[in-house]
């Protein structure tokens, strides 16, 4: 889970996201603030906010909201689609959301107000095992090829794939760029690439940059693409088929008047 940033973020990453590591069964309440103290998961510091706002609950491959507004619903947008959310009725508790990339909206003074939730690693059965077999293998780099969080490794990685002595890799501009020809990412932004690029990197893969050198400040950014694209080609996570996935290079050859 990711919680608020700034009102108006920056497209340039400069820190790294703050997250909310939670586990299934781990629950974590949202809102402005109890009095005398107490304090909540997640801060919303909007005067039109509860102070107790609701809760989330992390289950096994999927999320659970709460809503304690009596008279307020709250919208949960899925970000991998055109457009799809649920609507959470005030007073709903533990309303079971199937999306893997979300955005909490809350109404607020201000507008609105939101945060990210990154759903559970999810389990996918290997169609090969027996029933009886025992317990479920959980795949532990499960990536969706059909989300858009996808196309953004496969394009950071598209360089290498097409020639491994290529040591340059795309930047979040460019990224947003190559792949804005798909009808699916028309409106993508250098933005919304580098929050793919955080999902990726902590939620999906799970990458410790800690100890990395200059994986603080301004050198973040590159170290966690560094990362991400040197994992997904050793594991085999982007292969070269994966590239029909991108636009055509090839430009469109203008017509002569005439012809």
């Amino acid at each position: 889970m990711q919680p608020p940033g700034p009102s108006r973020p920056s497209e340039v990453d400069v820190g790294g996201p703050e997250l909310l590591h939670m586990g299934p069964g781990d629950v974590a309440d949202f809102g402005r603030g109890m009095p005398g103290g107490r304090a909540v998961a997640i801060v919303l510091p909007d005067p039109g906010i509860s102070r107790r706002a609701g809760r989330l609950e992390a289950a096994e491959d999927y999320w659970r909201l709460s809503n304690f507004s009596r008279d307020t619903a709250y919208v949960v947008e899925n970000l991998e689609g055109a457009g799809e959310y649920i609507t959470v009725a005030p007073g709903r508790l533990g309303a079971p959301v199937p999306f893997e990339f979300s955005r909490v909206v809350l109404p607020a003074l201000g507008g609105t107000v939101d945060f990210k939730v990154f759903a559970p690693q999810h389990a996918y059965l290997d169609e090969q095992s027996p029933p009886g077999a025992g317990e479920l293998t959980v795949h532990p780099y499960a990536l969706d090829a059909t989300a858009k969080y996808f196309l953004v490794l496969v394009a950071l990685c598209e360089p290498r794939l097409r020639d491994p002595s290529d040591d340059v890799l795309p930047g979040a501009g460019d990224i947003a760029e190559r792949l804005r020809p798909l009808e699916s990412c028309r409106g993508l932004t250098r933005s919304a690439v580098n929050y793919h690029i955080d999902y990726l990197s902590f939620a999906k893969l799970r990458l410790d940059l800690g100890d990395e050198p200059g994986a603080d400040g301004n050198g973040r950014t590159g170290v966690k693409r560094a990362r991400l694209a040197s994992l997904a080609l050793r594991f085999g996570l982007v292969r070269e088929e994966h590239l029909a996935l991108l636009p055509s290079r090839r430009r469109p050859v203008p017509q002569e008047n005439g012809a």
